[in-house]
């Protein structure tokens, strides 16, 4: 079978193009972090209650939290930006000057759209949907070798019991726009937001998850129908031994993974996860469409696949003091105790923050209002501390959920098993050779996701067409703190690189920019 990805098609070569610039993007990035130390060699963290931090960092830098929510697309949050229809929900009205984005012009909206089903607005009233699919081989499948068009066939799944507005499966060709996804679009204004960021594979949340600390989905136990005879995680397995697990679940085996955490501790580096509903398993909460789901999701939390990082029995920190360092919690945490430490003047210096359940933007679950109000409150709240100055806040998403996007990324890691991919027909690409370690069933770069920084340090009103993947965040980490790649085939050695969202320069910084978690709309006094 050809593939047409890799031969026939100029927007495809384009793409592979794009892989091949891969390497020189590293050198950027070693060449840009360079700079940035030696104009921040001298500094070092000393904040009064930070006492136990002293480690150097290669930009000015000391504080990163990601933010990391669930299953939306580039398209599906930010197709018509800075552009919003005003019919409906929050208005929205782009400031002088904002850039576009590579999101949907009239030749990809109605009557022009290659799918069965055309692009067409979801109104505020309309924050409840269906959850669409979101496998590792039906994305590929929508992809249709770089012609994106077999979404509604292949990822579309309207009907039964949830809200699909007579859409069917024709559903996952919605997108919202500022009138409902409003504070997002007023951050990517205020701040820095990137058009060319990509899911590292396809697949649904729990590769996701994995890629974000480790950028390794492989060398897993096979004890689940979510891990492939190849020993890779495609699926949501639970971790094993998690006393909130509910069934088939897997742990990573291969003594040589290992995960940004590791690496952290090496070097005596604060972090730590912290997520909603972490400290009580039964815990519930109701979205504001009336569906009641537990707070913690067990595949969500990326850190208890591995043995090393790992609270399977969810024990809580030992003191708030020790937030953030290595005692009986083991860095997995709660998300009450990111706040008893932020309080405490002891913020890790490595945060990564899941909401929730019915907070995290997961369709079907969870919606784009109650996503707002977490990330709202919870940078409002940030940019009280005295940390703020040194902050950086990442935005990011685990996966697409299969919502439709226009544009496809470049293939930078191939995979030929044509029991799993499906890029092609049969395969992902069909060069060995390009199969980083040999290890399959690690398709990628998947779906486009949105990315936005928000820091004094993030440009102002930015968009940034770096190509760029989940394990950008990965690698920004690693150099930020100096802790080495993590090895083993990791997807982070291909990393583009965040830098190009920041200035570091002298000079005028990003101000704060507090928000109303109900509107999405700028408040003055929080």
């Amino acid at each position: 079978m050809k593939n047409r990805i890799m031969t026939n098609k100029p927007a495809a070569r384009r793409r592979l193009s794009l892989s091949r610039r891969i390497g020189r993007i590293h050198f950027h990035w070693k060449w840009a972090l360079a700079i940035a130390a030696a104009a921040t060699s001298c500094v070092t963290v000393g904040a009064s209650a930070d006492l136990h931090r002293t480690e150097r960092t290669a930009t000015p830098i000391k504080h990163v939290v990601v933010i990391y929510q669930e299953n939306v697309s580039f398209d599906h949050y930010f197709a018509t930006y800075p552009k919003a229809a005003n019919t409906d929900g929050s208005p929205f009205e782009a400031k002088p000057h904002t850039p576009s984005v590579n999101g949907l012009n009239q030749s990809l909206l109605g009557p022009n759209n290659p799918n069965s089903a055309q692009p067409f607005r979801l109104s505020h009233e309309q924050a409840e949907t269906c959850d669409q699919d979101h496998g590792y081989t039906h994305e590929q499948q929508a992809f249709d070798d770089g012609l994106m068009d077999k979404f509604v066939e292949t990822v579309g799944r309207g009907a039964g019991n949830c809200v699909d507005y007579g859409r069917g499966k024709g559903l996952v060709m919605g997108y919202y726009d500022g009138n409902t996804v409003t504070a997002l679009w007023n951050y990517a204004q205020e701040f820095a937001m990137s058009d060319n960021s990509y899911s590292t594979g396809f697949g649904p949340s729990t590769p996701g998850a994995l890629n974000l600390i480790s950028g390794q989905t492989h060398g897993f136990a096979m004890t689940s129908g979510a891990v492939t005879t190849s020993g890779t995680v495609i699926g949501d397995p639970q971790p094993t031994n998690d006393t909130c697990d509910t069934r088939d679940n897997t742990k990573s085996i291969d003594p040589n993974n290992r995960n940004i955490g590791d690496l952290l501790n090496a070097k005596n580096v604060t972090w730590g996860w912290f997520q909603g509903g972490f400290a009580d398993c039964g815990a519930t909460h109701t979205n504001v469409g009336g569906q009641t789901s537990k707070d913690y999701i067990p595949h969500h939390e990326p850190f208890q696949y591995y043995p090393s990082t790992a609270n399977p029995q969810h024990l809580p920190p030992s003191s708030i003091a020790m937030i953030g360092r290595t005692d009986q919690a083991n860095h997995q945490y709660d998300l009450t105790d990111f706040w008893n430490a932020v309080d405490a003047h002891n913020m890790p210096s490595v945060s990564f923050l899941k909401a929730a359940a019915y907070q995290d933007g997961h369709a079907g679950y969870s919606d784009p209002l109650d996503e707002q109000q977490f990330v709202v409150e919870t940078i409002n709240r940030l940019e009280k501390t005295d940390n703020w100055n040194d902050t950086a806040v990442i935005i990011a998403y685990d996966d697409s959920d299969g919502w439709y996007d226009h544009q496809m990324g470049p293939i930078v890691n191939q995979s030929q098993n044509p029991a799993t991919d499906g890029l092609n027909g049969t395969s992902c690409g069909d060069k060995p050779e390009n199969v980083s370690g040999g290890y399959q069933d690690r398709c990628g770069y998947g779906p486009r996701q949105p990315l936005i920084v928000i820091s004094p340090y993030a440009k102002m009103n930015f968009v940034d067409h770096t190509v760029t993947d989940q394990t950008s965040i990965l690698r920004f980490i690693e150099d930020n703190w100096k802790t080495g790649e993590i090895g083993n085939s990791s997807l982070d050695e291909k990393a583009g690189s965040l830098l190009n969202m920041f200035d570091f320069a002298p000079g005028k910084r990003a101000k704060r920019l507090f928000l109303d978690p109900i509107s999405g709309r700028r408040i003055t006094h929080p």
